[in-house]
């Protein structure tokens, strides 16, 4: 990896979601050498990833540079690479870029989509996790419109113009009130040739309520806030398959799209080569103690959403949220410097901040200890809260002026298809083809 050697202990982190760069910044004062490790060279504000899929951001809104926060220390490098394997005997990680010797190793890689082993869903739906997954939803959204204005069939135009979303945690609810603003404020406007009334967004959930997570009080008002923007709920359901143009149920209810969401679920994506007893199989996630250390390794830890930190409070660990992952980011700093000091380690506590979800223009659900409201002011703490973690002033600056406009407005700049969807999915097939 031409890592240069050092007599500073070595601290890899891999990963640099919410939790690995919360690390690297405190890490990078200290007298360590720093080595962060991303498949990507930016970190992804995901709350905000449903609005570079609805055209109401661009990428460069919510992603940041990794190497603009290593730069400021001289004990810090960076690598884009994906790492595939972990020799805990040797200290070393293995990836396609090369090998690399740690003294401490931070596992902080986040999660991934969970299809709970349904091969159709992940074949032929569309999900969102990453910035490629979004411009790929918004492309096809907006390519779905593009057929939909030429398309004389009614049955097709039907196909295209159905959205339906899998899953009412925050981010289905978020990503179908952002559709159904599309289509009540947008699509009147850029296609007056199309019946907007055609277009239909379906949020099917298989629990008895939207935003499960979250209050009963809380889920009634957001799905209030959601029929009132006309999406249509279907509660109580669970999707069995989707061959590319048909959603089937468990009830009667079966859908035809082209457009079908998956958002029903994570799992955690570890790294494999450590010990069976470190890992809980079921949720792809490592079991780590109060100091973050993962079960058989005490120079081995786990951050965010890979970890699971059972206590008293949280017996199934806590929340994959961002604020658990930042938390314990900056905590285990503190503990390496301990380790180093060859002092004792201070166990981690969680504060919980709330949770919070927006459902589309003045209308959200905040959570903050005791107090639960919903409305306008729960749509202004959303955004204050929103814009105050996004990484980088530019970053807060351009959102904030979007979000301005698109107010103001009624409107959403974004809504260019700048890599077609459907041509690279046509391109990929024809690829595993030869």
């Amino acid at each position: 990896m031409n890592i240069p050697k050092t007599n500073l202990p070595r601290v890899v982190i891999i990963g640099g979601g919410f939790g690995g760069i919360s690390l690297a910044r405190k890490l990078l004062k200290k007298q360590v050498q720093t080595v962060l490790i991303d498949k990507h060279n930016y970190h992804t504000f995901q709350p905000l990833l449903y609005q570079v899929s609805t055209s109401g951001l661009e990428p460069d809104s919510i992603a940041y540079p990794l190497r603009k926060i290593i730069r400021t220390s001289n004990r810090g490098y960076f690598r884009m690479a994906e790492v595939s394997n972990i020799d805990s005997g040797r200290q070393i990680i293995q990836s396609n870029i090369g090998e690399l010797h740690y003294d401490y190793l931070i596992i902080a890689t986040g999660s991934k989509t969970n299809f709970f082993g349904n091969d159709s869903i992940e074949k032929n739906g569309m999900w969102m996790k990453s910035v490629p997954h979004a411009l790929n939803i918004r492309s096809l959204i907006l390519e779905n419109l593009e057929q939909a204005v030429i398309t004389e069939d009614p049955v097709e135009r039907k196909a295209l113009l159905n959205f339906v979303l899998a899953g009412a945690g925050p981010t289905g609810v978020e990503l179908s009130g952002a559709i159904a603003e599309l289509r009540n404020h947008v699509v009147p406007k850029d296609y007056p040739d199309l019946d907007a009334s055609e277009m239909e967004i379906h949020l099917i959930e298989g629990m008895d309520r939207v935003l499960p997570p979250m209050s009963e009080k809380s889920s009634e008002k957001a799905a209030n806030f959601l029929k009132e923007l006309g999406v249509q709920l279907h509660l109580n359901t669970q999707v069995e398959s989707y061959d590319g143009r048909e959603v089937l149920t468990n009830t009667s209810t079966k859908f035809d799209t082209y457009t079908f969401i998956w958002s029903a679920g994570v799992t955690g994506a570890p790294v494999k080569g450590l010990k069976a007893e470190a890992l809980i199989e079921k949720a792809n996630r490592y079991v780590v103690n109060k100091y973050s250390q993962i079960n058989g390794y005490n120079n081995i830890f786990a951050i965010g959403d890979i970890a699971v930190m059972e206590s008293d409070e949280f017996p199934k660990g806590h929340p994959m949220v961002a604020q658990p992952a930042i938390q314990q980011g900056k905590h285990l700093a503190k503990n390496i410097s301990h380790l180093l000091n060859n002092e004792e380690l201070e166990p981690f506590k969680y504060f919980d901040k709330g949770t919070m979800a927006t459902v589309g223009r003045n209308r959200a659900v905040v959570e903050l200890g005791k107090f639960k409201f919903g409305g306008f002011f729960a749509w202004f703490v959303w955004m204050f809260i929103h814009l105050w973690f996004l990484i980088g002033f530019r970053n807060r600056l351009v959102t904030f002026f979007n979000w301005v406009y698109n107010y103001v407005n009624f409107d959403k700049a974004a809504r260019l298809i700048i890599r077609p969807f459907k041509e690279n999915q046509k391109q990929s097939k024809s690829d595993r083809a030869l």
